[in-house]
């Protein structure tokens, strides 16, 4: 379950780092034809492969067949990421639905389209695998069981991010100017994300039970039995569930929810049928370990701090990217557009690094998470035996080897090992607490660095000066490359302008125009200099009133027209600048109290002389 949460996130970063352009790489006919044909192939390959896994499963060892079925599905999960990948970056799908008016308007929606296609790929996957996983660990798991519960197990972790776009579309589309220059800054979108991030955390419990059909356990003696531990414990919960995944068939018990309202102890029929009521007591006192030992609080921190490293070195990434010139070189050779090639180093450098952190630093932690969580045992009860016990039952069950490796868990011989240890010696118990009190404080401390790391790129001076300098050196290299590309000579004057490199500006400009003179952005831009540059040495009213007519009689936008006025302002034409004024404050749907003022000068204040 686990892994496909991983699968799904990296699906995610996929589509997110990919930019929609107005080539493709191939038409529509040629697109359709590509995608039939992949998906057509993927869904024979994974036929194959699984039913390879069929046909043996009764001449060699369980183990074998166990460990060659979990590796192909592993497999052919990472085989449809790959296919999601080609679709998105390849063939370039979003581009043919991003001017569709509602997904235009509601992004949310085209990414949910996409996100169903990498869903539909691994129904293909889990379909094929059905007959290999019926043939190798029994039991009568119909089809539509087996994939409804890989489904309805793994697509929970979308929520969030469902949750978080769909808000965020909603208050764009909304006529309310603050709360998107709010999202449009930097803290503003960490604030969110981290609000967003404790709300669903909250709440996410009560839609995920829902999705999973989970019912209330009814009366009983089991559901006395965990009541009693759980009053024992201390631990307060809304309710105990039924939890029905893969028809209850599976030994395992589950613990959801940070407070009380919203928290909820899962078991499984094949837990309470096959398990006996000691066991079932030191099963449920590991889920109540977790609730004590905080780890639910925790892993929102781990997520937090994910996007606190995602920030801190984004900008290096950027760079990076910007000069694996063999790659982008090695794309411009294969006829692939230059943004598009980027876009994919970029989508493989956010996914390594997502990679990274949640296979080594969260993986760590959630294997030592494990691990305190059945050293709880020993808070309720003198001995973890039937703890023990338990997880030989599931290793005898699982058909799978005790000793297989798991990158969340540690294996059952090592969990096994371990509850051995604090059998004899109670101070193991001490040790795990104290190596993830160690643990915890090395991560607390790396991510300090990564703040500040990420401040200094960000939000100091010589953050600042260091980015407009590498972004000025990337230029420079692409003009040296492309000299007469009016769109990188246009890009420099906006640099020079934020930077008030005045002359840079006017020289990057007037190339740029020189180049393509129909440029509404450029004249605009190249007219407010001339109208009211600072440095009165740049001002050239005359030019300044010849550019903003051309730019407006090319695109009659709020800004443009603003701009327009103010060149016939300084030239003098009051009424035309009034008249100009009245037509941008007309037009415009933001920033209305600034074209309010700007109307109410031209209309008192006297022309600045010439």
């Amino acid at each position: 379950m686990f892994t496909n949460f991983i699968y799904f996130i990296v699906v995610l970063l996929i589509y997110s780092t990919f930019q929609p352009s107005d080539e493709t790489n191939f038409d529509a006919s040629e697109t359709v034809f590509l995608f039939a044909v992949t998906t057509l192939a993927f869904a024979i390959f994974c036929r194959l492969r699984f039913a390879r896994i069929e046909r043996r499963v009764h001449r060699q060892s369980q183990y074998l067949s166990d460990r060659q079925y979990n590796g192909d599905l592993a497999r052919m999960s990472i085989l449809a990421i790959v296919l999601f990948a080609v679709d998105i970056h390849v063939l370039n799908l979003p581009s043919f639905f991003a001017e569709i008016g509602l997904f235009a308007s509601i992004p949310t929606l085209l990414a949910l389209l996409f996100l169903s296609l990498f869903v539909g790929y691994l129904c293909i996957v889990w379909a094929t695998a059905h007959g290999a996983f019926e043939r190798l660990y029994g039991g009568e798991t119909s089809l539509k069981t087996y994939v409804s519960s890989n489904v309805s197990s793994s697509v929970p972790v979308l929520f969030p991010w469902l949750a978080l776009s769909a808000f965020s579309d909603i208050v764009f589309v909304l006529p309310f100017e603050t709360p998107k220059a709010v999202l449009s800054t930097a803290w503003g979108q960490i604030a969110y994300f981290l609000l967003f991030l404790v709300l669903v955390s909250v709440l996410g419990p009560a839609i995920i039970k829902t999705f999973w059909r989970c019912e209330t356990l009814g009366p009983g003696l089991d559901r006395e039995r965990i009541e009693r531990l759980c009053e024992r414990a201390s631990l307060e919960y809304a309710d105990i569930l039924y939890w029905p995944i893969f028809g209850g068939k599976m030994i395992t018990a589950g613990v959801m929810g940070l407070v009380k309202r919203f928290r909820y102890i899962l078991v499984t029929d094949a837990l309470l049928k096959y398990l006996s009521p000691v066991e079932i007591d030191a099963v449920i006192s590991h889920e109540i370990g977790h609730v004590k030992k905080k780890h639910l609080l925790f892993y929102l921190g781990f997520f937090a701090g994910y996007m606190l490293l995602t920030f801190a070195t984004f900008d290096l990434i950027v760079f990076a990217v910007v000069y694996a010139e063999p790659f982008l070189a090695l794309g411009k050779a294969g006829g692939f557009d230059q943004s598009g090639v980027f876009s994919v180093l970029m989508s493989v450098s956010v996914i390594a690094l997502f990679l990274i952190y949640f296979r080594f630093i969260f993986g760590y932690f959630m294997r030592n998470f494990e691990r305190q969580a059945d050293c709880y045992v020993y808070t309720l009860f003198d001995s973890g035996r039937p703890l023990i016990t338990t997880l030989q039952k599931i290793a005898a069950t699982s058909g799978g080897s005790p000793d297989k490796p798991n990158w969340h868990h540690f294996s059952i011989s090592e969990r096994i090992d371990y509850l051995n240890k604090c059998e004899q010696d109670r101070s193991w118990v001490a040790r795990q607490d104290a190596k993830i009190k160690k643990s915890i404080a090395v991560y607390l401390a790396g991510m300090i660095l990564a703040g500040a790391v990420g401040y200094a790129l960000n939000f100091s001076e010589a953050g600042n000066k260091f980015n407009a300098r590498f972004f000025e050196k990337i230029i420079l290299s692409e003009i040296e490359k492309q000299p007469k590309n009016p769109r990188l000579h246009s890009i420099l004057g906006d640099l020079y302008f934020s930077r008030k490199n005045y002359e840079g500006v006017r020289d990057a400009y007037e190339t740029a125009l020189y180049l393509k003179f129909d440029s509404p952005e450029v004249l605009n831009n190249l007219a407010w200099l001339y109208a009211t540059c600072e440095d009165e040495s740049f001002r050239n009213y005359p030019r300044a009133l010849f550019l903003s007519k051309s730019a407006a009689s090319l695109e009659r936008s709020p800004h443009i027209l603003d701009t327009l006025a103010e060149s016939y302002w300084v030239n003098g034409m009051a009424d035309l600048a009034v008249e100009a004024a009245q037509q941008a404050l007309m037009l415009a749907r933001q920033d209305r109290e600034y074209f309010e003022k700007q109307l109410q000068k031209f209309k008192t204040a006297a022309p600045p002389k010439k």
